[in-house]
């Protein structure tokens, strides 16, 4: 099954992808890889924001953390002007979490994304990652999450 037809089947559509807030590309490629800038956890409902333990509970950090990995694969699908289909491999994830000192759960608010990836993209979904705290994020979001992708 295609990715584009494997998010049909899970009722995503991947929206445009978002343009850079300051004076940076959304993504840069080299080669057959393709670096993307951190997507901040936003959805058409608008930013997804709060701080993992203190305003937001986990379940909807997970969520935040799967919008970040729709943003991300819409700036992929950019990058390969416009067929999602060219993605090969999700390599590497960067993800940080707005959360609390005593906070220690950004793996599984994270997860949130991980999970995403492999449920569209089975193997090619697996990748490595770090998760981790920040103590605040751009315009208070939940999440921000960098990406590393092959694509052909």
């Amino acid at each position: 099954m295609s990715i584009k037809d494997k998010l049909a089947e899970l009722g995503v559509t991947l929206p445009d992808a978002p343009a850079p807030a300051a004076n940076y590309v959304p993504f840069v490629q080299i080669g057959d890889i393709v670096y993307v800038s951190g997507q901040i956890s936003n959805d058409a409902n608008g930013l997804i924001v709060g701080k993992l333990g203190d305003t937001m509970e986990l379940d909807a950090g997970a969520a935040a953390a799967r919008a970040c990995a729709i943003n991300l694969l819409a700036q992929v699908r950019a990058a390969c002007g416009g067929d999602i289909d060219r993605l090969v491999q999700v390599i590497k994830l960067t993800a940080f979490v707005n959360s609390t000192a005593d906070f220690t759960d950004q793996p599984k608010v994270v997860n949130g994304a991980s999970d995403f990836l492999v449920e569209v993209l089975g193997d090619a979904g697996r990748h490595s990652r770090s998760a981790v705290s920040a103590a605040s994020l751009p315009l208070g979001v939940a999440v921000e999450i960098e990406g590393i992708f092959q694509v052909k």
